[in-house]
């Protein structure tokens, strides 16, 4: 079983920079995928990034790549997700989630298995 909690949300300047943190308890992270996903209200959860544990490979989101960078720190069982150049089209609820490394493709939110609370991120104009 793992526990994920998210922080770092608020609101902030279209422009503006945000860094998400994940910190886990229960068990290590190092043995699986890491992601974020995002839901926009009225809208439908999507893939924003992910940290593979096999390799260190990381993947983007068309929408994000080249803004965000996500990052894992397997000393401190913690993944972040840095957000540079914010816009107000990135204002969502951020969710944290762990995927076991066999659990399917990464893109898909119905393939992770532990699923942090969410932190507000507001991106204004």
């Amino acid at each position: 079983q793992v526990q994920l909690v998210e922080s770092g949300g608020g609101l902030v300047q279209a422009g503006g920079s945000l860094r998400l943190s994940c910190a886990a308890s229960g068990r290590t992270l190092g043995s699986y995928h890491m992601g974020w996903f995002r839901q926009a209200p009225g809208k439908e959860r999507e893939f924003v990034a992910a940290f593979t544990w096999t390799g260190g490979n990381t993947y983007y989101a068309d929408s994000v790549k080249g803004r965000f960078t996500i990052s894992r720190d397997n000393a401190k069982n913690t993944v972040t997700l840095q957000m540079n150049s914010l816009k107000p089209e990135d204002t969502a609820v951020y969710y944290c989630a762990a995927q076991y490394v066999f659990g399917g493709s990464i893109y898909v939110s119905g393939n992770y298995a532990y699923w942090g609370q969410g932190t507000q991120v507001t991106v204004s104009s």
